[in-house]
């Protein structure tokens, strides 16, 4: 019984550890995420093989990814973590799923910078 107690207080105390949050340090400015950078992952990534701005490659373009998203208000941000069925080719979904494994390791910075720039392309 004694023992019983002994953990249960030991788990109350390391449960109980109030740990502060980590700051930002001195000078540091949280990531913004940008059309830019959006720009820059999209090309690092090298998505333009499948997908172009203006027309249907092995992907749909932009424009059609765009315009799609926005007008049903999908969540292009839970898709490219595969959180969310596509909703602009879902025919070509099983050849896109090895390309989202580059987009799960994404941080939400940039996913929402990719986001923003695939969302520019729209009508």
């Amino acid at each position: 019984m004694k023992i019983n107690i002994l953990f249960l207080l030991l788990f109350v105390f390391v449960s109980c550890k109030n740990e502060p949050n980590t700051p930002l340090e001195e000078n540091q400015v949280p990531e913004v995420p940008t059309l830019d950078k959006g720009l820059v992952l999209f090309q690092e990534n090298n998505c333009a093989a499948c997908h172009q701005p203006d027309k249907k490659v092995i992907g749909p373009s932009l424009q059609e990814i765009a315009t799609i998203y926005k007008k049903q208000n999908g969540n292009l941000i839970a898709f490219l973590k595969e959180e969310a069925e596509p909703i602009v080719d879902p025919a070509m979904y099983e050849s896109m799923k090895i390309n989202l494994q580059v987009t799960k390791m994404m941080t939400d910075e940039e996913l929402q910078s990719l986001e923003l720039y695939l969302l520019s392309h729209s009508k």
